[in-house]
């Protein structure tokens, strides 16, 4: 082998190895950054541990219901829907009756942001209208 060749030789020896050192390094260095431990076994597969997921105490998952309190919502209660002429809409006085599409002691629906997410039926109590819900009505797809 000639001296020239030997030089070629060693010094694509020296490359590779120098490249070889700073891929460790880098490493080393990514370990300790992400706190990961150096080991032999780093492709051997480790199970994952969930905290714990159980509340602190009562008072902290009460305390996540009272940020609802704060959200406005539109809620309708509809007894029930008919179709009239404007004019029939203008003769309508104090005491008229408008005819519904609905029978007495049939559900009410219950509206929620226009959206239909309950049924119930009309009560009096303490002379105020009060609906209690029976039916609660799933989302659909």
């Amino acid at each position: 082998m000639s001296e020239t060749e030997n030089q070629t030789e060693s010094s694509e020896q020296l490359n590779t190895d120098d490249i070889e050192a700073l891929l460790n390094e880098a490493s080393q260095s990514l370990a300790a950054a992400t706190g990961d431990k150096e080991s032999t076994e780093r492709d051997v597969p480790r199970p994952f541990a969930l905290g714990d997921l159980s509340p602190n105490s009562l008072g902290e998952a009460a305390h996540d219901v009272d940020l609802l309190g704060e959200v406005e919502m539109d809620l309708r209660i509809e007894l029930g829907r008919t179709q009239m002429r404007l004019e029939e809409v203008l003769r309508l006085r104090a005491g008229s009756v408008v005819a519904l599409d609905k029978l007495a002691g049939d559900p009410v629906d219950i509206y929620v942001n226009g959206r239909l997410i309950a049924r119930g039926e009309v009560l009096v109590m303490n002379d105020n209208f009060c609906v209690r819900v029976t039916e609660l009505v799933g989302a659909s797809s």
